[in-house]
């Protein structure tokens, strides 16, 4: 029953990917690449703040 309801997931994701491919025409490459973009700069910012804490945490306790 769990793969049933797997498989109806993956084909309504498919089908609304389909649809939305349909809506957006000739702009799709536009808004894939913006949305890859957006989703790239919200995860470089987010890796470059963990990063940062990580550092001023090691700072604060003597370099440990």
């Amino acid at each position: 029953m769990k793969t049933i309801i797997k498989f109806g997931a993956l084909a309504a994701v498919v089908v609304f990917a389909l649809v939305l491919a349909v809506v957006a025409g000739d702009e799709g490459p536009w808004y894939f690449a913006w949305l890859v973009g957006t989703t790239m700069i919200i995860l470089i910012a987010v890796a470059g703040a963990v990063m940062f804490e990580t550092q001023m945490a090691n700072s604060e306790n003597g370099g440990v």
